[in-house]
């Protein structure tokens, strides 16, 4: 005989706004009779239920993992478990992504398939951490879930102290606005530090993610210790007939609102002739204008990536946006390819020396001063790091003749 459905006067309320609810597909897996699920999300609900009651959460952690990795699975005991026996295990399994989130419809339905066996039946695609979450499984069910997992030829995410699961935007195998290939960069370093994902040795977790510009679908710069962002050095493409289509379809005074009054820099102006201007050294490459006329304007051909390192959420020292270290690098060759792999062991070489326990790289950073991390990195001050000049008036400038000669020097190299 099934499980009794538990009354849910609370969770109820979560349904009762505007928005879809994760309560509704909880209750739907619930009431699919005959599953093996069904109980078990019966039993998750009525836990639910007492949390919202009692405002407080019962799970507490543990050691749960599958042969051969230290990381990717993510325990959870239920404290009130003699309330509810069914769901006293609640483990999920981090599952790394494929590159730009690609996927046929006969993988995910095996997917959904194994979850159905040996799970919960609640899968997300994405956690904000980029991994398939694999939400809801017992113990005895962790490796034989994981061993079909392995064998559809997928591989465990990160998790704990260690490298995590990195994410990539469709990068240029759907999107035409893409300045460097994101596929291939999420390869190259992932499979390079799949020792470091797995098993975790750090004083704590580092995130790569990629995106092709700086729209940053794949929310780099605000999530990811080291943010690859792709960019552009040389002038915007500007097709003004489609300038001049864009400002006939639009009117030229709404053209102006969304297109030339939303440029952050003010680098853009509408000629009598409907014609546009752009100021391209005042551009700061924010994309707003192209994502308006995707016809009309295009990244520069000179395209590479800009390199920041920094950003992450909420844990010591509040929220952090990613901190440039590299303004401008190609990212075409496989020679290219290398140097980013390099720089990125030099990174987290450089973190798991300096950091302390539990500290992000950000975190580590305002810690000891960028310039310290600069110079770790064996990485020169570049003036392009910088978003806007000091405002204090009270600045040491000694040894700026120096240091202007040292800039001086490097620029004259790198036109040789």
């Amino acid at each position: 005989m099934s499980k009794k459905m538990p009354e849910t006067p609370h969770l109820d309320q979560l349904e009762s706004g505007p928005w879809p609810s994760f309560v509704s597909g909880l209750k739907r897996l619930a009431t699919d009779e005959g599953k093996p699920y069904a109980d078990y999300m019966k039993s998750l609900l009525g836990q639910l239920e007492l949390s919202y009651q009692t405002r407080k959460g019962y799970w507490k952690g543990g050691t749960v993992g599958v042969f051969g990795y230290g990381a990717g699975v993510i325990p959870r005991f239920s404290e009130v478990a003699e309330k509810h026996p069914e769901s006293s295990e609640f483990h999920t399994i981090r599952i790394m992504p494929a590159p730009g989130f690609f996927y046929d419809t006969k993988t995910l339905r095996t997917m959904c398939d194994i979850w159905a066996e040996h799970g919960s039946g609640l899968i997300a695609l994405h956690g904000q951490s980029g991994d398939i979450m694999f939400q809801g499984c017992r113990t005895d069910q962790v490796q034989p879930a994981w061993d079909k997992l392995n064998e559809l030829g997928f591989d465990m995410g990160g998790a704990g102290a260690g490298v995590r699961t990195a994410a990539a935007c469709v990068g240029p195998a759907r999107c035409e606005q893409s300045c460097f290939d994101t596929l291939k960069a999420m390869r190259s370093i992932i499979n390079d530090f799949t020792d470091d994902i797995h098993r975790p040795s750090l004083p704590y977790k580092m995130k790569f993610k990629f995106s092709g510009c700086a729209n940053d679908c794949a929310n780099a710069t605000q999530r990811a210790d080291v943010a690859i962002l792709g960019t552009w050095r040389d002038d915007m493409q500007v097709n003004q007939d489609e300038v001049k289509a864009k400002v006939a379809q639009l009117g030229r005074k709404e053209f102006i609102n969304q297109v030339i009054r939303m440029c952050p820099s003010q680098a853009l102006s509408l000629n009598d002739d409907d014609t546009l201007d752009v100021d391209n050294k005042s551009c700061v490459r924010c994309m707003h204008c192209i994502n308006v006329c995707t016809k009309a304007l295009k990244p520069g051909k000179d395209r590479g990536v800009a390199i920041l390192v920094g950003g992450k959420r909420t844990l010591k020292i509040g929220d952090l946006f990613g901190s440039v270290v590299v303004p401008f690098m190609k990212l075409e060759t496989d020679e290219d390819f290398e140097k980013l792999v390099d720089l990125a062991h030099r990174m987290l070489d450089f973190f798991a020396e300096n950091a302390l326990e539990h500290e992000r790289t950000g975190e580590m950073i305002e810690r000891i001063g960028l310039s310290s991390f600069l110079e770790g990195l064996e990485l020169d001050l570049d003036v392009n790091m910088i978003s806007q000049p000091r405002t204090n008036p009270y600045v040491r400038t000694d040894g700026w003749d120096e240091e202007v000669r040292k800039w001086n020097e490097r620029k004259s190299a790198a036109a040789e």
